[in-house]
Formats: structure tokens, C-alpha cells, sequence
């Protein structure tokens, strides 16, 4: 195990941990790094076939603990968590206190590393307000941000916390390149989609899902680091510039993906129904060659029949008369389908405008009928009313026989009897 320590001028400081490299290589690649690493082994290939006889696994394992008992030497505190990380290969974050207070936040990040998807490297990383520590199998990271702009921003940081946001920074670099791949291609599908939508685009819409979900899973964890340090180091992180910085980039990014999410759900929509249109379109289609054809069905499977006296089966005119009559049924079936609007959209009637003047006749006959009741209702009550009035004027029987209809408020007064109820007029 390699480590370095970084000293900056805001009194905290970084230390570098990678694995120990057989070989040096020239570049940061994982392709070269894979081709010094495929040479160092047929070094060691050739050596173990030799006097030594040691193999390289034995080397790698004996180089890392010796570099893992040197890196516990120099900093006694990193015991435990060496210990921790070893094998993790999840994401995983951690807020805790060290004795005495001290906030700690520590875990591991997975992050891609380069413009491949594929390359999903783990960050293993421990911080303290004056002190970050970090674990990588390979130093592209290192490198860059030991360039500007992120070294210039590094020095310029008030301490461990807000350095540790500067790598994150650098981190969605990455991402925010793989986001602009992700938004071109989504566009080229919707174009495609607009132009000419074959059964084979869903598995395309389908692609670009699982490539959102990717950016997704490594946008989540980054995004729980945000809240991990909020709750770590509350107050002395909130006013930082890289900690705004960061806030208003993950918020960017989290805008992006919920919009570029909905417009792969509008597509998987559209698709869906542009299907569900198709099929209602073949099922119309097919119900209609049926229709038109029953006739020459039934017709020929009647005078299909194996019988001696079938009729006009022995005239001169009797096959030609048959055709003719199917024929002239086929035409009526057809006329009768189209006279009906059923050829053509079933939304729309034969004629334009006519499914909305249905809609208007039925809202004006409902009109016409609520206002019918309603001159019913006060027709009644003004009948009602004068029959009570002339019943004032008359004798003091009549006046008994239609008290016991009526009823009594407050003070004797009679008030009239309640409307029959719609069911019983």
C-alpha cells in the first residue's frame, strides 16, 4: 500500500492511500493499468520459474500488508478502519463520534471512474474536521484533482470537510459527462420514435431506463453523503462555498434525472398507446372483412351442401344468380357499416360534426326536460295555492275537512302542505 500525505494551509490535511503497483506504468487507464499488470505477472511467471520459486500472489499480498503495517505505524487511529474497509465493495456511510466528541464520518462510495459505465471503482473514505483519508485501488482520482481548478480549489478550503466536497466536485465531473451522452441519445430515440415507431424502439426506451437507473444508483449515495455531513458537521459545514456549491449541483442533477425519468415514462406511454391504437385498428379491420364476407360464407357453405335437389343447381342462370345475390348482400352490409360510421374512426360519426351534435342534442333534451319539471312543479303549487284561498272564503266545514292536510307553525298559522315528491306526481 502506497500513502501520501497533503498538507494545505488551512491547517488540514489529506492522506492518499492506494494499492502497491508491481510495475510502473505510464498511464492511468484501466487498459494500460491492465496491460503493466498483465506484464508484471508474466515477469513474475518467468521468475517463479526460476531459483525463486515464489508466486505472485505471495508478492502482492506480502507488499500490501507491509504497506498496510507501515501506513498503521504512522497513524495508529487508521487500525481499526483498514481493518473495516477491507473487502467492501458496497456503498455504505457512516456518522459517528470518535472519544472525546470529535465528529467522524466515514464509509465507502462507489463512483465511475471514466467515460465507461462499467468502470465503478470504490472511494473508501474517513473524515474528521482537520484530517480526510482516503482508499483507492488506483490513483486516477489522485491525479486529478491535483489539477486545477480542483487543486486551486483544495488549497482555498477552510478544512477537511469542505476538501472532501472538492473531490466529490470532481466526482460528477463524470457524471455530469455521462448525463450529456444520456441526454443525446434519449433525443435521438424520441426523433426516431417520431418518425417511424417499429416494435424494436421498446427495447431502446427500455436500454435508456436501465442507463438512467445506473446514473441513478450512483447519484443516491453521493446524495446521502450531502445529509451524512449536514448531521456530522452541522453548522461548520453549512456556510462553506464548496458545501453550497455542491448543494445547488446535486440539486441540478436531481432536477435532470427526474425530467429525463418522465420523458422516458412519456415515451413507454406514447408506445403503449400508439399499440393499443394499432390493435383496436386491426381488431376493426378484421371484424369488418368478416362481416362483409358472412354472406358468401353462408351462401356457399348452404349451397355447399351434398344433397341431389339443391336449388337453381341445375339452371343455366343459377350460379350467376347466386353470385349476385351475394354481391348485392356484400354491398348492403357495406353500405349499412358505413352509413353507421363503423369504416371509418368510431370516434367521429358518419358525418362531420355529428358526434357533436348528438352530445348537444341529448344536453339540450336533458335541458328540456329539467325545465318541463320544473314548470309541472310550479304549475301545481300555483293550483294548490288557490285552492286554498278559496277555501278561506268558504264554509267553516270546508275549512275543517282541509285542516288535517295541512300543519301549524308557531302562533297557529297554517301553512301549506309539503310538494309531492317527483315519484309521485
Amino acid at each position: 500500500m502506497m500513502h501520501r500525505m497533503l498538507q494545505f494551509p488551512q491547517a488540514w490535511e489529506w492522506l492518499m492511500l492506494h494499492d502497491q503497483r508491481l510495475a510502473a506504468t505510464s498511464g492511468l487507464s484501466r487498459s494500460s493499468r491492465a496491460s503493466g499488470e498483465d506484464a508484471a505477472a508474466r515477469a513474475a511467471g518467468s521468475n517463479a520459474r526460476g531459483a525463486s520459486g515464489a508466486s505472485l500472489g505471495t508478492i502482492v499480498e506480502t507488499a500490501a500488508e507491509t504497506g498496510v503495517q507501515a501506513v498503521i505505524q504512522d497513524h495508529p487511529e487508521l487500525a481499526g478502519w483498514l481493518q473495516q474497509i477491507k473487502g467492501s465493495a458496497h456503498n455504505q456511510i457512516i456518522v459517528t463520534e470518535l472519544p472525546g466528541g470529535t465528529s467522524l464520518l466515514h464509509g465507502t462510495l462507489l463512483f465511475q471512474v471514466s467515460d465507461d459505465e462499467s468502470d465503478v471503482l470504490p472511494l473508501h473514505f474517513r473524515l474528521t474536521g482537520r484530517k480526510l483519508v482516503t482508499y483507492m485501488s488506483d490513483m486516477r482520482l489522485s491525479v486529478r484533482v491535483q489539477l486545477d481548478p480542483w487543486y486551486e480549489k483544495l488549497q482555498r478550503c477552510q478544512n477537511a470537510p469542505e476538501g472532501f466536497f472538492v473531490v466529490l466536485g470532481a466526482i460528477l465531473e463524470t457524471f455530469h459527462a455521462g448525463l450529456d451522452r444520456f441526454e443525446t441519445r434519449l433525443g435521438d430515440l424520441e426523433r426516431k420514435m417520431r418518425r417511424q415507431n417499429r416494435t424494436g424502439l421498446m427495447n431502446v426506451i427500455f436500454e435508456r431506463r436501465y442507463e438512467l437507473l445506473h446514473w441513478s444508483h450512483l447519484f443516491i449515495p453521493i446524495k446521502e453523503i450531502q445529509g451524512a455531513a449536514k448531521e456530522a458537521f452541522m453548522d461548520t459545514l453549512l456556510e462553506q462555498e464548496e458545501f453550497k456549491r455542491m448543494e445547488l449541483k446535486l440539486d441540478r442533477i436531481q432536477g435532470l434525472l427526474d425530467h429525463y425519468a418522465m420523458e422516458i415514462d412519456t415515451l413507454l406511454m406514447m408506445d403503449d398507446a400508439i399499440s393499443s391504437f394499432r390493435g383496436n385498428d386491426i381488431m376493426k379491420t378484421l371484424t369488418i372483412f368478416t362481416a362483409l364476407f358472412m354472406p358468401a360464407t353462408v351462401i356457399g357453405a348452404v349451397w355447399g351442401m351434398n344433397f341431389d335437389n339443391i336449388p337453381w343447381a341445375g339452371e343455366r342462370w343459377g350460379f350467376i344468380t347466386i353470385s349476385l345475390v351475394i354481391v348485392v348482400v356484400t354491398i348492403l352490409i357495406y353500405w349499412w357499416l358505413w352509413h353507421k360510421g363503423w369504416t371509418g374512426d368510431l370516434l367521429n360519426g358518419r358525418h362531420k360534426g355529428e358526434a357533436a351534435s348528438s352530445a348537444r342534442a341529448a344536453s339540450s333534451a336533458k335541458a328540456a326536460s329539467s325545465a318541463k319539471e320544473d314548470d309541472e312543479a310550479a304549475t301545481l303549487s300555483r293550483l294548490r295555492r288557490g285552492g286554498s284561498r278559496a277555501g278561506d272564503a268558504g264554509s267553516p266545514a270546508a275549512k275543517q275537512e282541509r285542516r288535517p292536510a295541512g300543519s301549524k307553525g308557531s302562533g297557529g298559522v297554517e301553512h301549506d302542505p309539503p310538494l309531492p315528491s317527483r315519484s309521485n306526481r
